[in-house]
This record gives C-alpha cells, sequence and structure tokens, in this order.
C-alpha cells in the first residue's frame, strides 16, 4: 500500500493551471477557467427541489427497507 501526500491548495492550483496552459494554450486555458457556471442550480436549490416532490414514506422504505 502505497502513502500519498497531499499538495497544498496553492501547489495544486498553480499544478493545475501550468497542465491547462501547457496542454491548450494560454488563450484557451483562460477560456476554460472563466466558462460560465449559469444553468446550474445552487446545491441548497437543487435539495429543496428533490425534497419538495419526495414522498418520505417511499423514500425511506427504498433506503431502510419495507417492514
Amino acid at each position: 500500500m502505497s502513502s500519498e501526500t497531499l499538495m497544498t491548495e496553492e501547489r495544486l492550483i498553480r499544478q493545475a493551471t501550468d497542465v491547462l496552459i501547457e496542454n491548450l494554450g494560454i488563450m484557451e486555458a483562460t477560456r476554460f477557467l472563466t466558462l460560465s457556471r449559469e444553468g446550474r442550480p445552487e446545491s441548497v436549490e437543487r435539495h429543496r427541489a428533490w425534497q419538495r416532490d419526495l414522498d418520505k414514506e417511499v423514500f425511506f422504505a427504498e433506503i431502510f427497507g419495507a417492514d
């Protein structure tokens, strides 16, 4: 079993940015990093929408099994 050391957040961002620039070029890497995230609902909104249509009894039966 090998152990893996996590890099700092700063190093991770730097390394990922370098890989993007190396593979895509500066213009496409910049374009990728600034892509709009519109159209994707915020996680709390998604969760509330899911809960609105949720039948609690059916959900519990699916998760914990019917009695």
